[in-house]
């Protein structure tokens, strides 16, 4: 059975000695007063939660999986729900919600951090509670007077969930082409009628309620994207003084459940609408713009489901390699009172686990960089901080979503390499964090849908002025560091994919002007070119300050210039590899006929 301890002392050293974050939230009037000792005592309660009573039931979960019933309710594994009434309990769903609706009000970097752990722990069981923050996101951007009295109050103390109901069987991605429908009635509902597919957490027992937020289409809806409305439709619905009864329950049900690869332990529902009664979110016919909140924020959460499972499956693997004993070393024996030597000896052995454990450390600073950001966007008292922070996280966040699941579903497998035949054998649990790692590079969004999201929508849409800002703040990092020769190693090859990923830019952007096909063509390497320029930034920030404390003789500071050299000298150089296929063109995508495949 697999184990997980969180990372603390390498999630401290990313929030207060790379970020700074207590300095920043000094500038955050609403934050000013949390200070180191409060973050590292929620870190540490966190830690003790997720190890303690999630963790446990990760396995067995995925081994049992949910369960539908003949009337369409849903339990779920054993020890889930007992899970969440503890968690609600300790008053988790509310941390980093407003005080005005019963939240403790605490940053989203923290709030990002306790999700790293649960995810760790368990993705399937964290994906109950992870929607919900999400659902209370977007009503309390959009939701109307009466729906915020009504519904946020209990999302935030946990005692209902949310989901978001978008995707068709007809439609996937493509949102233009919805069918549900949303028909007005004589009391200011509507009737939502409809199906929708793969709806994480769609009906369950953990709470007394559920609330759906649902897309559909009013009778006078336009065609496309343009013609899709916003309703939130419970499971039950709640009287004036947000009561519900069972005799309350709404024209709403789960079909069936989705017979899937991985996270078994959470209930992948195919929902049936059949008038059932909803409100209106927002303004009719701009669904989609009040959806965002949520979908963003699903996109953040994806994200960090990975960083979770890189973390798990590194420290899993990094067990496994010092105890197994396999072969001698090539430079002779390194246990010789042993029958062969622990396979962490050899070269392989080493890039595997290296290659996890830079995977791991850098979407845990690009993760705790993105919410500190949301944090600024959100409290800061000068506006043009908002709104540059604000231009930062809508450029990375397409990034933070794609290219930390992409590489999480490497390290997963490298972990599962590591482990060899054991690894593939359901007993040792490296093959879950296989199964349950690949719906994150699909689901809000698949992968290739972020890099055209990217690169269409958040480069070249505004000839890269987001960019540019980005490419500034790298400017400044390194006139800043390039003049320390202990820093050349770094700052040298970051200057350098500066430069390039500037001129890729260019070049995909002059061939876009006479061929819109050359953006899908680039998009995907396109993204993990900034990826890795991301992470080659956040890795000389963290060299920065390992060398700074070198000769403390803290052997946490050696690991960390030794993973970041690795990075350097063994992941960067993807990069190059990736922008050259940006730079290939459409041509050998598309000149073979479609009738020849």
């Amino acid at each position: 059975m697999p184990s997980y301890t969180a990372p603390l002392r390498d999630m401290q050293f990313v929030m207060h000695e790379v970020l700074g974050v207590t300095d920043v939230f000094k500038s955050l009037p609403v934050h000013k007063e949390i200070d180191q000792d409060t973050i590292n005592q929620i870190l540490e309660q966190a830690a003790k939660f997720a190890k303690e009573v999630v963790q446990p039931l990760n396995q067995n979960g995925d081994r049992q999986g949910c369960t539908r019933h003949a009337d369409g309710a849903v339990t779920t594994p054993d020890g889930f729900k007992q899970a969440y009434e503890q968690y609600v309990q300790a008053g988790w769903p509310s941390l980093a919600c407003s005080p005005e609706h019963g939240g403790q009000g605490l940053p989203v970097l923290l709030n990002t951090a306790l999700y790293e752990m649960l995810n760790s722990a368990n993705q399937a069981w964290t994906m109950y509670p992870g929607l919900s923050h999400g659902a209370y996101e977007c009503l309390q951007a959009h939701g109307t007077a009466e729906q915020k009295a009504l519904y946020l109050e209990k999302l935030v103390s946990g005692e209902w969930l949310g989901t978001m109901c978008l995707t068709e069987p007809q439609c996937g991605t493509d949102l233009g082409i919805l069918k549900t429908k949303a028909e007005p009635q004589t009391d200011g509902s509507y009737a939502i009628t409809g199906t929708k597919i793969f709806i994480s957490s769609g009906e369950h027992d953990l709470g007394k309620n559920i609330i759906h937020l649902v897309l559909a289409r009013l009778p006078d809806a336009p065609a496309g994207t343009k013609g899709i409305s916003l309703f939130v439709v419970p499971k039950y619905l709640p009287n004036a003084a947000g009561e519900i009864h069972d005799n309350n329950k709404n024209t709403l049900s789960c079909g069936s459940l989705e017979d899937k690869m991985g996270i078994h332990g959470n209930a992948t529902c195919v929902m049936n609408f059949d008038g059932a009664r909803g409100t209106l979110v927002g303004e009719p016919h701009k669904g989609l713009r009040a959806m965002f909140i949520m979908m963003n924020a699903a996109r953040l959460g994806v994200g960090m489901q990975s960083v979770g499972l890189t973390e798990v499956a590194y420290q899993n693997s990094a067990a496994y390699a010092k105890e197994r004993l396999q072969m001698r070393s090539l430079k002779g024996a390194q246990a010789p009172d042993k029958v062969a030597d622990p396979i962490i000896v050899h070269p392989d052995v080493r890039r595997m686990l290296l290659t996890q454990r830079a995977y791991a450390e850098g979407a845990r600073a690009f993760a705790y960089w993105i919410a500190l950001m949301i944090d600024i966007e959100q409290n800061h008292p000068d506006s043009d901080e908002r709104a540059a922070h604000g231009d930062l996280v809508t450029l990375l966040t397409p990034i933070v979503k794609a290219f930390i699941t992409d590489n999480a579903f490497e390290a997963t497998n490298e972990g599962l390499q590591v482990f060899g035949g054991h690894g593939y054998i359901a007993d040792w649990g490296m093959e879950q964090f296989v199964r349950d790692s690949r719906i994150n590079m699909i689901y809000e969004g698949t992968n290739t849908i972020q890099s055209l999201d990217l690169l269409g929508r958040k480069v070249l849409s505004d000839v890269g002025v987001k960019l540019k800002k980005f490419g500034k703040m790298i400017e400044a990092f390194i006139e800043a560091e390039g003049v320390r020769k202990e820093m050349a190693e770094f700052i040298d090859p970051l200057a350098e994919l500066a430069k390039q990923a500037e001129k890729l830019t260019k070049e995909i952007g002059v061939k876009a002007m006479f061929n819109h096909n050359e953006v899908g063509a680039a998009a995907v390497p396109y993204l993990r070119v900034l990826g890795h320029l991301v992470y080659a930034y956040l890795f000389a920030r963290m060299a920065k300050v390992a060398l700074a404390n070198k000769k403390s003789g803290d052997t946490f500071y050696e690991a960390k210039l030794a993973t970041a050299r690795f990075y350097f000298a063994r992941m960067l150089p993807e990069a190059a590899y990736q922008a050259q296929l940006a730079r290939s063109g459409e041509a050998t995508l598309m000149s073979l006929d479609a009738a020849l495949f």
